[in-house]
């Protein structure tokens, strides 16, 4: 996968200096690589939401993977930071101390009046998940058609961009581990749902209680949402489990599978750490390759005819043996 990226006339900070402390000094992303192959522009905006009942299965760190890779392929790509923590905004290095999804949602400000750009990529943003929203539900319980409220505000903005001739390709929206109105917001909103499934059964168990959910949102709120997309992710070959766990994925959801499994690989963890996600900290990382492989997938899956070009592509560099940015 390595050998399918051409560098940009940009170069990414990799590896940060350690202080005398051994605690990272981050320096910020000043450009990202670049794909020889443009990823292929779906028909229309595709609407994912990220979610499973299970905590810690990866799906905030799915999320910015998918979306990071996305944009390297040219496509426009919007997150939602739907989740109180946070944890989206860190690896995408986006400030939460202004105003966010809080102000969205309780006090009805228009999407665009949030959105924020991400830095090193031309065609990702993100809608920060503020302080406040830890909040929102409690502030949320009295208002009409409180389940539809993110529904509405995205799809004004979508039809703003698409006017604009802006359109955008991809909205990705990262759910925290509960099923409360948050996330029935995004399920609302959303046309997909991603499913992340870290290969244990307790993940399985969080799919059950989330297909239970998805129904009852399909019969009153959003007819249209259904899974389209899982995901199994800290993926070990060496365990037993793990290829048990994958094997009964298979069995159950063989059309919706992306059989391409995330290792577990250290690198994946470290990047939000220097608030990068692995897709410019170690882009030839295991990691970063197959989170690469699986937004190729995701993008081939719902495509039109011909791949979207990026806008004014940078010249491409020759890359080193690895295909990687250096730093």
């Amino acid at each position: 996968m390595s050998n399918e990226v051409n560098t940009g006339e940009s170069t990414v900070s990799r590896e940060t200096s350690q202080t005398a402390t051994n605690k990272p000094t981050n320096k910020p992303v000043i450009g990202t690589r670049r794909l020889k192959e443009p990823m292929p522009r779906p028909i229309k905006t595709r609407l994912f939401t990220v979610a499973n009942q299970k905590g810690g299965v990866g799906k905030t760190t799915s999320t910015v993977n998918i979306a990071a890779a996305l944009a390297m392929g040219g496509l426009k790509v919007l997150v939602i930071d739907l989740d109180p923590q946070g944890n989206a905004c860190t690896a995408l290095g986006v400030d939460r101390d202004g105003e966010g999804m809080y102000e969205l949602l309780v006090e009805e400000k228009p999407l665009s009046t949030i959105i924020q750009k991400v830095a090193g990529f031309p065609h990702l943003e993100c809608a920060p998940a503020n302080q406040e929203l830890a909040n929102a539900e409690i502030s949320m319980v009295n208002m009409v058609a409180r389940e539809s409220i993110l529904k509405f505000a995205l799809n004004d903005y979508l039809k703003e961009r698409e006017a604009a001739g802006d359109r955008l390709d991809y909205v990705i929206i990262d759910c925290p581990p509960s099923l409360g109105l948050l996330t029935i917001n995004a399920l609302t909103a959303a046309d997909e749902v991603l499913v992340p499934i870290q290969c244990e059964y307790y993940s399985l168990e969080g799919i059950s209680l989330l297909v239970s959910t998805l129904s009852k949102v399909q019969r009153a709120l959003n007819s249209t949402v259904h899974i389209s997309t899982i995901l199994l992710t800290m993926f070990d070959s060496r365990t037993r489990l793990a290829n048990d766990v994958a094997n009964d994925v298979r069995a159950h959801f063989p059309r919706e599978l992306i059989d391409i499994p995330i290792p577990r690989a250290v690198r994946v963890s470290e990047a939000p750490s220097f608030r990068q996600t692995v897709m410019t900290y170690d882009a030839s990382s295991p990691g970063a390759v197959a989170y690469m492989q699986v937004a190729r997938e995701i993008a081939q899956r719902g495509s039109s005819a011909t791949p979207h070009e990026p806008d004014e592509p940078d010249e491409p560099d020759e890359p080193n043996e690895a295909g990687a940015i250096t730093a």
